[in-house]
C-alpha cells in the first residue's frame, strides 16, 4: 500500500471544509442528528477516490507503469493491490471534480462514476442494492433524498473540492477519525455507544506495548470485537508500529452497525493484514476459531441484550460461562474477549463503566463472571479513569486488563490503579469531554502497571481480597430471658400442635367467626379476655380450657387459664388455619405454636482455604450474632470497589481551631450590633 510523502498543506484544513457541506443540509431542513447519514457515504467516496489516486501514483513511481502508455497493465497492477476498484477513476482517470464541471452531463456522468465501483465497494457504499440487501452506507438512498430536495449537484460539488490524493493513508486515517468523532458527538443515541478518544487509544496502545508477549519482529494479532469505525483498532495498531517499534500488526474487527462497519471495511482495504467482518459479535462471531495476542474493546455499556438472549444462551462455543442481567451486555464481551486469547497467553484491555465491577449480588451472573475471571487468575489490573473523558457522557470509566500469562510474582495478585486525578483540562470542550490525559499521565499509569507495587496511585492486593462470603442464616427470635417457645415446650424447633378444641380465633382485630360478629359476641369476648388478664388481643386462640395469645410487649407466647393464671413460653408465633368442612358445613380451625424465625444474610471476609473459611464464618457468628441461628447456604461473590479501596477521609479541624473561629464570629457579631446601635 502506498505511503507517499508529498509536500502539501496539513490535511486537517479539510475538516472545516467537510463540515461546511452540512450547510446545504441545514438549509434543506435536515436535522443535525441525521447529518452522519448524509455525510458518511460521501466522505467514503472522496476517501476512496483519494486513496485510489494515491495508489495509482505509487504504481507509476514504484513499478514504473504509465497508464498513458499501457493502461491494461496499469489496471492489472491496480487489481493486484486488492484495495477495491473503480473503472471511472483508474482506467479513465476521472474524478468527482470532473463530473461537476458540466451540469448538463452531471447526472449521467455521476451514474457512470458510481457504476464503476467493483461489487464489494458497491455493497459497502450501498449502490445498486435490492430491497432485501444490506444497504450499509446507503449511498443510493441518500442520493435519492438529496435529488428530491434539489441539492444533489450542489452537495456533490462541495465534496468534490476535497482532494485527498496528495495524502498518505495514515494522514487520511487521521482526518477520518476526527470526522467520525464529530459524527459520534451528534448521533450517539445513548451514553453507552462510545467513540474512544485519542488519549485513551494512546493509553491502551502503551499498555499493550508494555504487556504483549510478542517479539517486535513477529506478528501481533490484534482484535476488536466491537470495532465500530475501527478508530480504536487501527489507532492501537498504528501506535504499536510507529511508536513502539512492532513491525507487523495484523488487525481483525467486527461490528453490527451498518455504516461504521462499511467505513472500517473500506479503511481495511488500504491496510496490510487487515480483516473487518460484519455481524453481531455475541451471536454471529466471525472469528470463532481464531485466537489473538491482544484484544482491545470499548463495547457498548448499559445496552440491553434481551433481543438476542436466546441466541446467546444457546451459544455452543463455551465462551459464556455465566450471563449478566439482560439490561447490560458488557460482561458478555469481557468473557468473549478472554475466550479469544491464546490458551496460555494474550492480553485484553477493555473499557467498561463501573457496573461491571460491582453490579449484581453474590451468585448473580455479574458476580459469577467476575469470580470466574478471578478464579482463572486472568485479572492483572483494573484502572479507574478520570470522569468527563468521553464525548457524550461524563461518567467514570475503567480499563479491565486481563493477562493469561501473568509472571510468577503476579500470580493471584491484582493491582488497582487510581488514575482519576491524572488529567488536564481541554482547551476547548468536545461535547461531554472536558479532560484528557497527557503523555506524563499515561506514563504514570503504565509505570504503575509495570512496576506492580504500591505507590501513590496504585495498590497491589491478593486477589482473594475481592472475594466475600454471603452467608444465609435463619435466626430465631427470643424473649428477654433468651427463650423461644418451641424449646421451652420441649420440641426444640418443631411446631407444637394445639390439641384442645379451638372455639374462637382472633387476629388482626377481626373475629373470624361471622356468628360472633353478627350477634355482638365478639365484643363480649374482648371484655372477657381483659378480665382474664389478656393484655394484647392481636392474636388470640380461645380453647376449651385455656387461652393462647401473644404478648408483644414481652415478646412471648402466653398460655392463660380461665382463672387468670399465665404461663410464658418465650418468643414465638401462633399459626392458625381455617378450613371449611363441606360435609359438616362448618369451619374447622387448627393451630400450632412455632418459633418466630426469619432469614437474613451476612457479608463475611473470604478465605480460600475451606477449613479456615468455615472457621472465619463461625467466628463471625459468635462475635456478632446474639440470637440462636442456623447456617444455610453460603455463596461466594466477587466485587471491586474503588471508592472503598482508595477512600480518603475528610480532614476535620481540631476542636480548638473550631472554638477559636466561633469566638471570632461572636466578636464580629457583637461589633456589628454596636455599629447598628442594637
Amino acid at each position: 500500500m502506498s505511503e507517499n510523502n508529498i509536500y502539501h498543506r496539513d490535511i486537517m484544513h479539510y475538516e472545516s471544509e467537510i463540515w461546511s457541506c452540512a450547510d446545504l443540509l441545514i438549509a434543506s431542513g435536515i436535522k443535525q442528528s441525521k447529518f452522519p447519514d448524509y455525510m458518511m457515504p460521501f466522505f467514503a467516496l472522496v476517501m476512496l477516490e483519494g486513496r485510489m489516486r494515491n495508489e495509482m501514483r505509487d504504481i507509476t513511481e514504484s513499478e514504473g507503469i504509465d497508464p498513458k502508455e499501457d493502461i491494461d497493465t496499469f489496471v492489472e497492477a491496480f487489481h493486484d493491490r486488492d484495495c477495491g476498484y473503480n473503472d471511472y477513476i483508474v482506467r479513465q482517470g476521472k474524478t468527482l471534480s470532473n463530473i461537476c464541471d458540466n451540469d448538463k452531463t452531471f447526472e449521467q456522468d455521476f451514474a457512470d462514476y458510481l457504476a464503476g465501483f467493483d461489487a464489494q465497494l458497491k455493497e459497502l457504499l450501498g449502490i445498486e442494492r435490492g430491497n432485501a440487501d444490506s444497504k450499509y452506507l446507503n449511498l443510493d438512498g441518500m442520493i435519492a433524498e438529496l435529488r428530491k430536495k434539489g441539492i444533489l449537484m450542489q452537495y456533490i460539488t462541495k465534496w468534490a473540492q476535497i482532494d485527498l490524493s496528495p495524502y498518505n493513508n495514515s494522514e487520511i486515517t487521521t482526518l477520518e477519525e476526527h470526522i467520525k468523532r464529530k459524527w459520534a458527538d451528534i448521533s450517539a443515541e445513548t451514553a453507552g455507544e462510545q467513540y474512544t478518544p485519542e488519549d485513551i487509544i494512546s493509553l491502551i496502545a502503551e499498555i499493550v506495548a508494555a504487556k504483549v508477549d510478542v517479539a517486535k519482529n513477529d506478528f501481533v494479532h490484534l482484535y476488536d470485537p466491537t470495532c465500530g469505525g475501527a478508530n480504536l483498532l487501527f489507532g492501537v495498531a498504528d501506535r504499536l508500529k510507529l511508536d513502539s517499534g512492532y513491525q507487523y500488526v495484523a488487525t481483525y474487527g467486527q461490528d453490527f452497525n451498518d455504516a461504521l462497519y462499511a467505513l472500517a471495511k473500506i479503511e481495511s482495504l488500504f491496510r496490510e493484514n487487515s480483516e473487518i467482518r460484519y455481524g453481531n459479535t455475541l451471536t454471529q462471531g466471525q472469528f470463532r476459531d481464531k485466537e489473538f495476542d491482544v484484544v482491545v474493546a470499548n463495547p457498548p455499556y448499559g445496552i440491553p441484550w434481551k433481543g438476542y438472549e436466546k441466541e446467546v444462551r444457546d451459544d455452543q462455543t463455551d465462551q459464556f460461562k455465566f450471563y449478566p442481567s439482560v439490561s447490560d451486555g458488557q460482561l458478555l464481551f469481557l468473557q468473549h474477549n478472554a475466550h479469544h486469547l491464546h490458551k496460555d497467553s494474550g492480553i485484553v484491555v477493555e473499557v467498561n463503566n463501573g457496573s461491571s465491577l460491582f453490579s449484581g449480588d453474590a451468585g448473580s451472573g455479574e458476580s459469577n463472571i467476575r469470580k470466574y475471571l478471578f478464579d482463572q487468575d486472568w485479572v492483572e489490573a483494573i484502572v479507574q479513569m478520570p470522569s468527563d473523558e468521553f464525548f457524550n457522557t461524563g461518567i467514570v470509566t475503567y480499563l479491565w486488563i486481563l493477562n493469561k500469562n501473568k509472571s510468577a510474582e503476579r500470580k493471584d495478585k491484582v493491582i488497582l490503579i487510581n488514575a482519576s486525578d491524572l488529567w488536564q483540562p481541554l482547551k476547548k470542550n468536545k461535547g461531554s469531554k472536558r479532560k484528557e490525559m497527557n503523555e506524563t499521565h499515561r506514563a504514570a499509569i503504565v509505570r504503575a502497571l509495570v512496576e506492580f507495587k504500591d505507590c501513590d496511585i496504585a495498590k497491589v492486593y491478593d486477589k482473594w481480597h475481592f472475594y466475600f462470603n454471603k452467608q444465609q442464616i435463619e435466626l430465631t427470635e427470643i424473649d428477654a430471658q433468651g427463650r423461644s417457645a418451641s424449646e421451652t415446650l420441649g420440641y426444640y424447633g418443631e411446631p407444637v400442635k394445639i390439641k384442645d378444641e379451638i372455639t374462637y380465633l382472633y387476629g388482626n382485630s377481626d373475629w373470624r367467626w361471622p356468628k360472633d360478629i353478627e350477634s355482638g359476641e365478639g365484643e363480649r369476648k374482648l371484655i372477657l379476655l381483659e378480665s382474664y388478664g389478656v393484655t394484647d388481643t392481636f392474636c388470640v386462640l380461645m380453647c376449651k380450657d385455656c387461652i393462647y395469645w401473644i404478648d408483644r410487649a414481652k415478646k412471648s407466647v402466653v398460655k392463660s387459664n380461665y382463672k387468670g393464671n399465665h404461663e410464658y413460653f418465650g418468643a414465638g408465633k401462633i399459626v392458625a388455619n381455617i378450613s371449611f368442612n363441606k360435609k359438616r358445613m362448618t369451619d374447622t380451625i387448627s393451630a400450632k405454636i412455632c418459633n418466630d424465625t426469619y432469614k437474613d444474610t451476612e457479608i463475611i471476609l473470604y478465605n480460600p482455604d475451606p477449613e479456615q473459611n468455615g472457621a472465619a464464618i463461625l467466628a463471625f457468628m459468635q462475635r456478632y450474632i446474639t440470637k440462636p441461628y442456623q447456617l444455610l447456604e453460603n455463596t461466594v461473590g466477587v466485587e471491586v470497589n474503588f471508592n472503598k479501596e482508595f477512600y480518603v477521609p475528610e480532614t476535620v479541624e481540631p476542636v480548638e481551631t473550631i472554638l477559636t473561629e466561633i469566638v471570632e464570629i461572636d466578636r464580629e457579631l457583637a461589633n456589628l450590633q454596636n455599629d447598628l446601635g442594637l
